[in-house]
Parts: C-alpha cells; structure tokens; sequence
C-alpha cells in the first residue's frame, strides 16, 4: 500500500471540493471494500477523504418514499423498523450480505459502489480488462465459476457482487447524486453499467459527484417479499445465483412483481421480460416455471460456471414460490 494523504470532512458541500482537488482521490467511509483494493495494490488513491462525519445516515418516510442517507450503515437500515415494516426485501438483502461484523461499518453508498470479487481482477499479476484495460480477459477460458451468463462481453465476465443493490433495483429506488451545482436522480437499475468495452466503468457516477441519498416508492410488496442466495457457505459468502422477488397477489391473480437477479452480471439483472409476462397470471408454480424459462432467453455460460444456466431457473422458481407462500 503507497503512502496516502487523509482529510476528514463534515459536509457534502466540502467533501466535493475536496474531490475536485484532487483527480487521485478517493471518499472513503467503512472502507470495507476500498482498504482491500488498496492493500492489495489493485487502486492506490493519493488522497482518501473521510465523510463519516457528513450528516447523511438519515432512514426516514417522507410523503410515499423512505429516505436513507448513504452513510446509513447495512446493519443500522436492514434492522430499522420502517425498513422492515415498508421494505422488508431490502431488510432480507442486507441481512444475506457478508459478516454482522462488516455489516455495522459498511455503508449504503459503499456498498453501492463495492467492486467485484473477480480473483483476476484482485490479482495484479494477472490480466484483467477492468483493472488495466487492454490487457486482456483472464477469466474467459480461465476460472469462471463465479462469473457472468448475462451481459456478458469479449472484454470481461464479472460479475456485481452486492446483495443490497439486487433489492434496491427491485425496488425501483432511485439514487439522488450531488456535485457543486446542484443535484441529479437516477434510476437505481440506470445506477450501475454493463461491462461492454469499457469494463473499468462499473457505474454511471461521474468524476465530480457524491452519493447523497436513496429514494425508495412504498409499494404494495410488503407480505409476500422474498431474497434467496445461493452461495458456498452460509455466511460471508458471495451470491452464484440470488434473486430478490416481490408479489402482490389478489384472489391469487399476480397484479404486481419484481424480479432481480444477482450473481448473473456486472450489474443487479431486472428480469423484466418475466415480470411482463407474470403480471395479470395466477400465481402458479406453472406460470413460475414459463417465467424462469424466459428469463433465461439470453443466458450464455462459460464452462465452469455452466452449472448456473439451471441453478438460476431453479432459484427463480423456489424465490417466487416462498414469496408467494408468505402469510
């Protein structure tokens, strides 16, 4: 790890100056994912600045929205009661996500803006698109069990590796971002980008600009809400295959759905094709299984990670079912 200047801030007006200052540097809050990357020579920021002490750890309700600050940590949303009480697959997500230790300092943006797990990617002697572009894919005829089916392109096969971004673009949450003139929103599904030829870019973050807050529409999902994650061990272990999966259900007739994947792209994967086709069925293990079949239309393995072109139906299928089994 190379020598680094560190600066504390109090307010997202000053941590942006900062920023400008100073193209090499980095904000830095639970560090849970970013000490990593530095530790192991992958980003080497001359400048972290510290934003812990930026008053945006706020969980609240305002109007139809509940508001989170993006210095809220994991632990501190996925236990609030609003959250559980309005959102409870987001709740769900956070709660499946790494280690109760990491969880009470890694934060909302932080996790937002997590990189991937790729061992390419972490291992500076090997080539990797995305942390020296140009240098060629690693896991493309390499090891691959972890990686993409969606998205995919000849640059890289990565795959997004948080829980929590799954749910919120269930969700349909949209992400408040500020620079010096003022604020901007997206769409949380509009957040995070595919590999493509530009693998290096993970989001649609700009240069000058600070994660603010999240704004998530109440919806009618509450009771039959459900995130499974299918992983290696059961706890501190990255998703093969998650899916976060939202019902609302009248006289078994499926009115409203969302359906996300993760551990299937560089990005929270929308099953958006399934969600339409859903909408106005009964809710079925039949109409279930016709809508993993066609979330799967565009599927494409990579030799070891072949095994996810039926984990993935499979996992869509048992998500829904549980949703739907909620009292």
């Amino acid at each position: 790890m190379i020598n680094f200047q560190y600066l504390r801030t109090t307010t997202a007006k000053s941590a942006i100056a900062l920023l400008l200052k100073d193209k090499n540097s980095k904000f830095i809050a639970g560090g849970t994912n970013l000490i990593d990357l530095m530790k192991r020579g992958v980003t080497a920021p001359e400048k972290l600045i510290d934003i812990n002490h930026v008053p945006l750890k706020q969980i609240e309700l305002v109007g139809d929205k509940v508001i989170i600050g993006a210095l809220a940590s994991n632990t501190a949303v996925a236990e609030n009661s609003l959250i559980k009480e309005k959102l409870p697959l987001l709740a769900m997500a956070l709660n499946a996500g790494a280690s109760a230790q990491l969880r009470n300092v890694a934060t909302v943006g932080g996790n937002m803006m997590q990189r991937t797990r790729c061992g390419y990617f972490y291992d500076i002697e090997m080539p990797c698109n995305k942390r020296q572009p140009g240098s060629g894919c690693g896991a493309i005829g390499g090891f691959n069990r972890m990686h993409a089916i969606f998205g995919t392109s000849d640059k890289c096969i990565a795959v997004h590796p948080s829980d929590m971004c799954v749910a919120l673009t269930a969700l349909d949450a949209v992400v408040v971002l500020a620079n010096a003139k003022g604020e901007r929103k997206i769409l949380f599904k509009d957040f995070h980008r595919l590999a493509g030829d530009t693998p290096q870019l993970d989001n649609n973050l700009k240069a000058d600009e600070m994660i603010i807050r999240l704004e998530i529409p109440i919806n009618n999902l509450v009771k039959n809400s459900h995130y499974l994650k299918v992983r290696d061990r059961a706890s501190y272990a990255f998703a093969l295959v998650s899916v976060a999966a939202g019902l609302e259900i009248s006289n078994n007739k499926i009115t409203d759905v969302r359906l996300t994947m993760g551990g299937v792209a560089h990005k929270p994967w929308r099953l958006t094709a399934s969600e339409n086709f859903l909408k106005g069925k009964e809710a079925t293990v039949e109409n279930f299984e016709q809508a993993a079949k066609l979330a799967m239309t565009d599927a494409k393995s990579f030799g070891e990670n072949d095994f996810k072109l039926q984990m993935a139906p499979n996992s869509i299928i048992e998500a829904l079912t549980v949703a739907k089994s909620k009292a």
